[in-house]
């Protein structure tokens, strides 16, 4: 076993290495961007190494200033977790020629497999079923829209040298393939440095499920079961879980078997998944879609049904180890469940979100498990992914782990920062999930179900009573009772003050109940109903949702609103970095035209004309960062511009 390895990693993934590195008696090196500088995985390393500032680029992406601080820490092997560096066939012979053990599979593997046009083509002659689509690489427009005709739309279009539903785009209509090919391979460009694409055909109401592999370096390759990645939501992973109530033990045997094959047909060593995806009505008939040469987001719901540590495993092998157990050593035992917790806000359409962790309590105890990389006062900006952590729930059966996943994120508390943790807790108690009735168009089918703008009253009341209490004099002796905000009149009926608040939109709240606030915590009694939240700054929680809610400044909005009379001010959905600006002061723009692009944790947004009218201002420029709600351009209609 190695001595010192370095994880080239941030964030939750980088905190899990470093857990099984510390099991195992090996001392762990962390990096860090300057924006990581305080992070939690840099924290609990035995040692960490500056490798540069905020931009990933810069830093995280950069294989001379990782392989600069292995050398510096005297590590003997780099765990490149997963996304940035963990599928480069360059950073891995770069480790190999530095004298490092890359932990994960020789960059051959990794080049094959991450060529997805090549990958498909090499597990079809080991006789592995794969989905019909385009063939051949380095594919134009022309000849994509060509293959999207002979195949029949709907089509997916895929990067090829990527994952993680990055660029992935679905074509229903022939007429959008040319404004969506444009986008993935913008797309692909930014998230993977290459922006060749496939194009395959859609399996309608298809579940993906996936088979995870573990090979080492002496031709043993073994499955250790599968896992039911169905529930996504834009081709992103929210929720898995482990073992797939579709299959049986032939089917499970059988797509299995394929996995291996998969993994002997490009040399693989090390841990690492094959994934398929499944029409719901005949499980029979899987196709191979594409092999992620790394550990997964959701590895720890393999974890907990197999009671085999993957890191582990990927660090034995990498050190010349033999696997310790067969094929026939392998017992799925019980069920996981996994939610991935995300910086984005549901009721704005699940766009990113950032701030500061303002009071963080993350769940554990019985049959519950999170992996995360936050601590209260971690800073989530856009440079980097959204996922912040996972909770895991594992349980004798099925409806026992959704159950207490549920639960666990009820108790989820990340104030500071808007998350996905009150959606998820909704999504898995649907009737199609608790059934297993799942396929990955489910979520966006019962999205609107899950996700509310409306505040509730009490969100309201627990705000105003925050702000009474703040008011309230904290002199001990005498009180001028003229300045405690009781709302007493002389010869008149009290009358509580009133609040201008702001949630999504302004509302002028006055209390009507009874309240009890600590610094962590508030209590209001409204309707003879008890409700409890946490609370920080602004912020207000429970059972996973938040709200911040904010002061309203009516006059202030009002001149606002004077200045730019008849005119639309577009605002930043989302923290994050304008990208594209397509027009200029005095422009004349048709509504729904796209103006400025936006991206955001790896994320576009288009920000499109409300309505014709001519650009009076416009306060971006490319690579111009901008907070959520900052106004970017303001247009004008016809009538309102002066001649």
């Amino acid at each position: 076993m190695f001595d010192t390895v370095l994880v080239a990693n941030r964030g939750e993934i980088a905190v899990r290495v470093i857990r099984t590195l510390r099991s195992l008696g090996v001392r762990s090196v962390a990096v860090f961007s300057d924006a990581d500088a305080d992070a939690r995985h840099v924290r609990e390393a035995d040692t960490a190494v500056r490798i540069g500032p905020a931009p990933a680029a810069e830093s995280y992406l950069s294989v001379e200033r990782l392989l600069d601080a292995a050398a510096r820490a005297g590590a003997q092997a780099v765990h490149p977790g997963y996304g940035f560096l963990a599928e480069n066939a360059g950073f891995a012979r770069a480790c190999e020629e530095a004298g490092l053990v890359f932990i994960g599979p020789p960059a051959d593997a990794i080049a094959l497999m991450g060529d997805k046009i090549r990958a498909k083509e090499t597990v079809q002659a080991a006789g592995v079923p794969v989905v019909p689509g385009s063939s051949g690489s380095g594919l134009s427009d022309a000849q994509l829209a060509a293959a999207a005709r002979e195949i029949g739309v709907p089509v997916l279009l895929k990067p090829s040298a990527g994952g993680g539903g990055k660029g992935m785009r679905l074509v229903r209509e022939l007429s959008a393939l040319e404004e969506e090919v444009a986008a993935a391979r913008r797309e692909a460009g930014a998230s993977f440095g290459d922006d060749t694409l496939l194009v395959e055909r859609w399996v309608d109401r298809p579940r993906h499920i996936e088979i995870q592999v573990l090979a080492d370096g002496h031709g043993n390759v073994v499955h250790l079961g599968e896992r039911e990645c169905s529930l996504q939501r834009r081709h992103q992973k929210v929720v898995e879980e482990a073992p797939s109530v579709l299959l049986d033990e032939a089917t499970r045997a059988a797509m299995g078997e394929a996995a291996v094959q998969a993994a002997r047909s490009c040399g693989y060593r090390g841990a690492g998944t094959v994934e398929f995806i499944v029409p719901g009505g005949d499980p029979s008939s899987y196709y191979f879609m594409e092999m992620n040469t790394r550990l997964q987001v959701e590895h720890p719901v393999t974890e907990l049904v197999t009671g085999l540590d993957l890191v582990e495993w990927q660090l034995r092998v990498a050190a010349g180890e033999r696997l310790g157990f067969a094929q026939e050593d392998v017992r799925l035992t019980g069920h996981a469940v996994e939610a991935r917790i995300c910086a984005e806000d549901p009721a704005r359409g699940f766009l990113p979100s950032g701030g500061t962790v303002l009071l963080l309590d993350e769940p554990q105890g019985e049959g519950v498990r999170t992996d995360s990389g936050l601590s209260e006062g971690t800073e989530v900006g856009s440079l980097y992914d959204p996922m912040l952590s996972k909770v895991i729930a594992y349980g004798p059966d099925r409806e026992t782990a959704l159950r207490r996943l549920r639960a666990a994120l009820a108790r989820t508390v990340t104030l500071g920062v808007q998350t996905n943790a009150g959606f998820l807790r909704r999504l898995l108690a649907h009737p199609a999930v608790v059934a297993g009735d799942l396929d990955t168009g489910l979520v966006e089918r019962v999205v609107d179900e899950l996700v509310s703008t409306d505040v509730p009253d009490e969100v309201y009341e627990a705000a105003a009573a925050v702000r009474l209490e703040a008011l309230r004099p904290r002199d001990e002796g005498w009180t001028d009772p003229f300045s405690v905000p009781s709302g007493w009149r002389l010869g008149g009926t009290p009358k509580p003050p009133a609040f201008h608040l702001r949630v999504h939109e302004p509302v002028t709240y006055t209390p009507r109940g009874s309240a009890a606030v600590t610094d962590a915590a508030v209590s209001v009694t409204l309707d003879g109903v008890r409700h409890a939240f946490h609370r920080a700054g602004d912020w207000i929680g429970r059972d996973g949702d938040a709200w911040q809610v904010r002061d309203h400044d009516p006059v202030a909005a009002s001149l606002t609103r004077s200045a730019h009379a008849g005119a639309d001010s577009l605002t930043a959905p989302m923290p994050g970095t304008v990208t594209v600006v397509k027009v200029a002061v005095g422009d004349e723009v048709a509504a729904g035209q796209s103006l400025l692009v936006v991206e955001a944790m790896k994320m576009e947004h288009v920000i499109s004309a409300p309505h014709a009218g001519t650009v009076a201002e416009l306060d971006v420029t490319p690579g111009t960062t901008v907070a959520m709600d900052q106004v970017l351009a303001v247009i004008a209609p016809h009538e309102e511009v002066a001649p």
